[in-house]
């Protein structure tokens, strides 16, 4: 699989209840981190990666993220007549311009490995990325998918997305154990989805970055569902170590889990650290809401 992805798919259609009544009418994927919605995060890091066409399979109540992706031509009239030439590039650059967004129904919430097979008509016979939003990656370099990416091209092995987790939450992750790391990747050889610690081949979770070839399609059509009738892509990957190299890669950069409240608020923290314009502000006013609180030192 030494060709270069071109395609990324992110399943977006899941019902974000952790957030309500915040998801209500907004898409968990369209929560904000200071001024861009979780969903241009991953796709900035999919088109830095060398992807030019973005597939998001959604649900048929969810519009906002199309709507996002779309020309705003009132918005941008006025910001136009306004002479806010900033903004009017910020609102017409949600994409470059040589990149194009399609959106795939899925019918039924049937699982993660059902969402990527739904891709399958647009991908074609390609590998290609898949990236789950709730999953953003912070790194000052080159983004986790870039960087999975060229590992991927350089060794023909499909290759998923991992970080090392405290033993006692296995049970939140698929684990992999692996045969011995070189640098930052090694070939796995058996992938289990949610064991206990005690049955855990590694402490080595999956996160949401994977670089697959267009074999898991089939593999996913052939797969069992298991509960709730829902096809799990771990299943699938499972089959594929059988036939193809899959290496697992311990990409840089720091990984918040903005499916929970508290990674939403640890990735705020660090991205206004982070920025350019806000991070003085920002630092100033943690300190003083610290003290507020009879905080004077931090362990």
């Amino acid at each position: 699989m030494s060709q270069r992805i071109r395609k990324a798919v992110f399943p977006v259609a899941g019902l974000g209840t952790r957030f309500l009544p915040a998801t209500k009418t907004v898409p968990k994927e369209m929560l904000p981190i200071i001024d861009k919605p979780l969903i241009q995060y991953a796709v900035d890091e999919a088109v830095e990666a060398g992807c030019d066409t973005l597939i998001f399979v959604t649900n048929r109540y969810k519009h906002a993220v199309a709507d996002y992706f779309d020309k705003a031509y009132e918005l941008e009239q006025k910001l136009e007549q306004a002479g806010k030439l900033e903004q009017l590039e910020l609102v017409r650059n949600v994409l470059p311009s040589h990149v194009r967004a399609v959106f795939v129904t899925q019918a039924e919430a049937l699982g993660l490995g059902h969402a990527v097979l739904c891709a399958k008509p647009i991908v074609g016979n390609e590998p290609f990325a898949v990236l789950l939003p709730d999953d953003l990656i912070w790194n000052r370099g080159p983004g986790a998918l870039k960087q999975m990416a060229d590992a991927a091209e350089s060794s023909g092995a499909s290759v998923i997305a991992v970080q090392d987790v405290p033993r006692d939450q296995t049970g939140s992750y698929g684990i992999v154990a692996t045969e011995t790391f070189s640098g930052r990747e090694g070939r796995i050889s058996a992938i289990v989805e949610k064991p206990s610690p005690e049955t855990a081949p590694s402490t080595l979770a999956v996160v949401g970055r994977y670089v697959l070839s267009a074999r898991i399609f089939d593999l996913l059509e052939s797969t069992t569902p298991g509960a709730g009738g829902e096809i799990q892509l771990t299943d699938a990957i499972a089959a594929l170590l059988a036939e193809h190299p899959v290496h697992a890669y311990r990409f840089r950069g720091t990984r918040f889990d903005c499916g929970t409240h508290i990674g939403l608020i640890e990735a705020t923290i660090r991205y206004a650290l982070d920025h350019e314009k806000l991070s003085d502000a920002a630092q100033q006013l943690m300190q003083n809401a610290l003290k507020e609180l009879g905080v004077t030192e931090l362990e």
